[in-house]
Formats: structure tokens, sequence, C-alpha cells
């Protein structure tokens, strides 16, 4: 974060960068394969820095509409003999609105990153569950013109329900009212559980296909800790 407004730091970063291997995916030129995945960056503080660094892409997020602090600490646990790791964040960040501002200031200093930006969408954990789409579609009216993509992540098993939205008929109600939202034509994806069954897999794929979805973001945290398990006991 401190490096991103330093133009001496950013010069000295940049001797990271990788030689360029571009790919183009639903119209979209990335300069690498390798981005820097939601999850990390959730407020968007060092956009710049990441750019230096090399990497393809940034997205940013899990953003809500609502700040929030996320769950109570401890929240992360490691494991280094099975080089595992347990995050319990729940979309900790500054909500949508203070997130758009501070891209916005990027953009009026001259800092934007020349690597494409997705924004990671999520619901407010306060938010009902048969208010999810109106709780997204004010994220997504808030942030769609900052970003190259958008992502929604309705697969995170850390905020009460949000994987019920993956079901058919919530998943639809969803991508509907985004994609009429979605004048500027932004490509949207879907973050998907990775415990999903075949038969889940295959309609949410039908759903995405069915709304035009541009792509699929594969996958979020998983509930199943055997692995975990069957090393500890060992």
């Amino acid at each position: 974060r401190a490096m991103s407004g330093n133009s001496v730091l950013l010069r000295m970063l940049r001797r990271f960068q990788p030689p360029a291997d571009p790919v183009t995916v639903f119209g979209i030129t990335f300069p690498n394969r390798i981005g820097l995945a939601a999850g990390f960056d959730k407020n968007g503080v060092a956009l710049p820095a990441w750019a230096a660094l090399g990497f393809g892409f940034i997205e940013i997020g899990t953003v809500t509409a609502r700040p929030q602090s996320g769950n109570p600490k401890p929240r992360i646990f490691r494991f280094p003999k099975q080089e595992a790791l347990i995050n319990r964040l729940g979309f900790n960040n500054d909500g949508a609105d203070m997130v758009a501002n501070r891209l916005r200031r990027l953009q009026e200093d001259g800092l934007w990153p020349a690597v494409p930006v997705g924004i990671n969408i999520g619901k407010s954990r306060v938010t009902e569950l048969e208010e999810a789409t109106a709780d997204y579609l004010q994220s997504f009216r808030r942030l769609q013109s900052f970003a190259d993509y958008i992502v929604l992540n309705v697969s995170s098993p850390n905020t009460p329900g949000l994987r019920s939205l993956q079901q058919t008929e919530s998943l639809s109600e969803l991508l509907r009212a985004i994609s009429a939202e979605n004048r500027a034509g932004k490509p949207i994806l879907v973050k998907i559980a990775p415990d999903l069954t075949d038969a889940e897999l295959d309609e949410v794929i039908a759903v995405c296909t069915q709304h035009d979805v541009a792509g699929i973001v594969a996958t979020n945290t998983t509930l199943d800790h055997g692995a975990i398990n069957a090393q500890r006991d060992e």
C-alpha cells in the first residue's frame, strides 16, 4: 500500500516484471496468465504495486454493499505440516461506497494500473437472502464503471446461506438483474464452490450459459477438511 503512492519504489518493483505473454479472454487482453486473485487486496489499496510487480490482472474484493468487519478473530488457521490454511474471514471490507471513492481517486491521480482490474462482489452479511439480488445490484451499480470484469461471488462458506445462491432459481434471478443493469456490457463471471456435486455443477453451468456469463471462477474455499484431518491423525 505504501509503495503504491511512491513512484521511486514502483520503479524498483518493476524489476520483477515477467516477459510478456499476452492472452485474450472474454474480450480482454491480459499481459500474462498470472493474476492476483480476490481476497488478498479486498479494498483495492495497492493496485499500482501489484501491476508494478508484474501481475497480469488484479481482482479486488470481495466487496459488499455495506462495510463489514468480517468474522471474529482468530479467523485464519495455518497447518504448516500439511501446507494448508483455513480462512474464515467473512468478507471483511470497507464497503462499495468507500472502495469506489478510492478507485476514483486512483484514476484522478493518474495511478490506475495498465493491467485489467476485476472487481469481486458479494452479499452483505446483514442482508437477508431474500434481498440478496438488491444487495449485489447496489455494489454493481457503484463499482461497474471501474471494472474490466465483474465476479459475482455466490460461493464463500463464510457468509451464512450465501452458497444457496448457486441454486438455479436464485442464480437465475441474480444474473437477470445484473444483466439488466450491465449497460456497458462488462464481462460477468460467477465464482463457484468446489463442493458442488456433478449434478449441481451441471445446473450452474446451464444457468450461466443461459444468461451469457463470460466465465466461471473455480473455485472458492472448500468445506472438506478431510485431507488435513487425516494427516493430523497420522
